[in-house]
């Protein structure tokens, strides 16, 4: 469901919650905007959360923003954040996206979901634009070391700290503690300039999370396998290499991927999952191809052991990418196969400059259907991009 699609959604259930929060126009006192957005950014659920300006809080009917004067854009939003002394230095991020919706415009603040959570100012921020008759400031004030959140559809009072309760729980989001084990490990792999190399990986490479040594990752030569892909044909050596990849919170395994090193010993990923499409009323794929979804536990190990060089490393990496498809999300990718399903038939359109590598003959395969593999991972390649191109129209 895209964010037009989930804003319409949202209007419909004539409500707010946790996660969104209706406002007719945009705030006037900009104090009132960085509070709303504290509360967002430090709710409970682990998921974006949507301010929707255009739509009354109280009956939830669209009134839209183009004529509001105090219309920001997200840039204007930014530099309100920006300029904003914040524990720690960091910030909520936010995106605007605008949409029509029953003949009026409605804003949709998004402000991301994070593990730097907690959120809150190192010193008290006021809108020095809020003024009386007299010229003295009367806005709001947004606390200096006051954690505020939104419980329900209810923000923090400006002027009080969150329940002690709401404040461990963001501490424990930060820290990865309300995760299991394996969702630990995974965001923990996102940094890989935090781990370690274990001194005791005599048979195999035994890495370690400096700040969690309990949770470790070893790759293991399995000289038992063996097998070609099309996606080894681009590289300079064609010959891979096969390994076992394992990941363990003390001494249980979380997960185990097949891994392989590429073009002699330059690359190092683990091994894409497969698909296919059907053409036919069968159920045997007519179209096959490699693929990691972003964010996935094979994607997330494979962005883990890339180091780039800018030379040898680089040079199998982007070879290999060619060849895999790499998809925002698991929707995305049945979309995209529903897409080639209904438009395979013009797959010449997409079949012009493409480059095929020397295919050497591999005993017991059958490289005319290896050539076929490659060059549908090319043209399906060239499909990704055109049918992204046709979902942002």
């Amino acid at each position: 469901m895209d964010t037009e699609q989930l804003v319409i959604s949202l209007i419909k259930t004539r409500r707010e919650d946790d996660w969104w929060d209706f406002k007719r126009e945009h705030h006037h006192d900009k104090a009132e905007l960085v509070h709303d957005i504290l509360c967002m950014a430090n709710n409970r659920p682990r998921r974006d959360s949507y301010i929707i300006f255009g739509v009354a809080d109280d009956d939830c009917s669209i009134t839209g923003v183009e004529n509001d004067s105090y219309r920001r854009n997200q840039q204007g939003i930014t530099d309100i954040l920006r300029n904003i002394t914040f524990v720690g230095s960091t910030r909520p991020r936010i995106e605007m996206q605008t949409f029509t919706i029953n003949n009026h415009e409605i804003d949709v603040l998004i402000i991301k979901d994070s593990l730097e959570v907690p959120y809150y100012l190192e010193k008290d921020y006021q809108d020095k634009d809020v003024k009386n008759k007299d010229g003295k400031n009367y806005g709001k004030i947004v606390r200096a070391y006051h954690v505020y959140t939104r419980v329900v559809d209810n923000n923090t009072p400006i002027d009080k700290q969150a329940d002690l309760n709401d404040v461990e729980f963001l501490w424990r989001k930060r820290f990865g503690l309300l995760e299991s084990p394996l969702d630990r490990i995974m965001m923990y792999l996102k940094n890989s300039n935090l781990w370690d190399c274990s001194p005791d990986n005599y048979n195999s490479e035994k890495l370690y999370y400096r700040f969690s040594p309990e949770f470790t990752i070893e790759s293991i030569v399995d000289d038992s396998k063996d097998g070609y892909q099309y996606y080894l044909f681009n590289q300079t050596d064609i010959h891979p290499r096969w390994y076992d990849i394992n990941l363990y919170y003390h001494q249980t395994m979380l997960a185990s991927l097949e891994g392989l090193s590429l073009d002699g010993g330059r690359y190092f990923t683990p091994s894409p999952r497969t698909d296919g499409i059907s053409l036919t009323k069968y159920h045997h794929w007519n179209i096959s191809f490699k693929y990691f979804i972003k964010d996935s536990i094979e994607h997330i190990v494979n962005v883990f052991y890339y180091h780039p060089d800018g030379d040898d490393e680089t040079i199998a990496h982007d070879k290999f990418m060619d060849c895999i498809l790499l998809f925002e999300t698991n929707d995305e990718k049945e979309r995209f196969k529903n897409y080639v399903f209904y438009n395979w038939n013009n797959k010449e359109e997409y079949s012009s400059n493409i480059w095929m590598p020397y295919f050497e003959e591999i005993e017991g395969y059958n490289m005319d259907v290896i050539k076929e593999e490659y060059r549908n991972s090319q043209i399906l390649q060239k499909m990704l991009v055109a049918f992204r191109k046709e979902a942002c129209k």
